[in-house]
């Protein structure tokens, strides 16, 4: 289980986030929706450690606190909007796919990345085949479209085999179809292997696919929390939105029901 307790987090002295709270269990997926500027990322950061943070995130019970970076990296994986294309064409080094897919074993690693084990290379292996890359895995990163730059960057963090991953707008780049077959992959990843997946989105058909449970933040706080049903119809989605979400759903539904 994952858990949240009075967390707050921001940037130069000044909260982003402010009093979280919420609980997580293994195999289910959580969806982090909201407005612009309402610190969805700032959230993701925070339960990984990668900014400071006031009040407490537990894993099992273990405050991440008190886990050494390289075993944290073992339980915790981001998947985070720097990594997405834009980023990564400013990339140095021209790694292959494998290689860029391979790092994400560092934290599993006895020695170099060319002393990978069998483990981790059947681990590699899996991932690459299931998000359609292996017929890739030799060609050089900087060369790649968005799309698949982007599914590269995901089977890296899936590559850490971490027990909770987390995921920052994961469909951007994506066609709608790959955005399906990413997102379907992902519950039933989780399901089969008893984890736990966390994800922003904007696209809120996206998330009501993706996860079981949301979170709405407004202004840094919680405003509603629960199964994604009751959250999607509750009185309070639509004044953070400024929209009303069930009109507007409802008539993209009428305009292909005509087609």
């Amino acid at each position: 289980m994952l858990e949240i307790k009075d967390l707050f987090a921001g940037y130069n002295g000044k909260d982003v986030i402010r009093n979280i709270n919420f609980k997580i269990k293994r195999g289910d997926s959580l969806c982090i929706l909201g407005p612009n500027g309402s610190g969805k990322s700032t959230l993701l950061k925070s339960i990984a450690r990668l900014i400071d943070y006031r009040g407490i995130v537990l894993i099992e019970n273990q405050n991440i606190a008190a886990i050494p970076r390289k075993e944290l990296a073992k339980k915790i994986a981001l998947l985070s909007q720097n990594s997405h294309p834009a980023g990564a064409m400013q990339l140095y080094f021209p790694y292959t796919v494998y290689d860029t897919v391979s790092m994400g074993r560092y934290a599993h690693f006895r020695g170099f990345l060319k002393d990978l084990s069998g483990e981790d290379k059947e681990i590699i292996n899996h991932i690459l085949n299931k998000l359609d890359i292996w017929d890739i895995k030799d060609r050089v990163i900087n060369e790649l479209s968005g799309g698949t730059l982007q599914r590269v960057f995901l089977a890296r963090t899936l590559a850490q085999t971490p027990d909770i991953i987390l995921l920052d707008e994961p469909a951007n780049h994506l066609d709608l179809k790959h955005q399906i077959e990413l997102l379907n992959f992902l519950k039933t990843w989780a399901n089969e292997n008893n984890k736990i997946l966390i994800g922003v989105f904007h696209d809120l058909n996206l998330a009501w696919r993706f996860s079981n449970t949301a979170i709405v933040l407004e202004n840094g706080k919680i405003a509603v929390y629960g199964q994604i049903e009751n959250v999607l119809k509750s009185d309070v989605i639509n004044p953070v939105f400024g929209i009303d979400i069930q009109s507007f759903m409802q008539e993209s539904f009428n305009i292909w029901h005509r087609i």
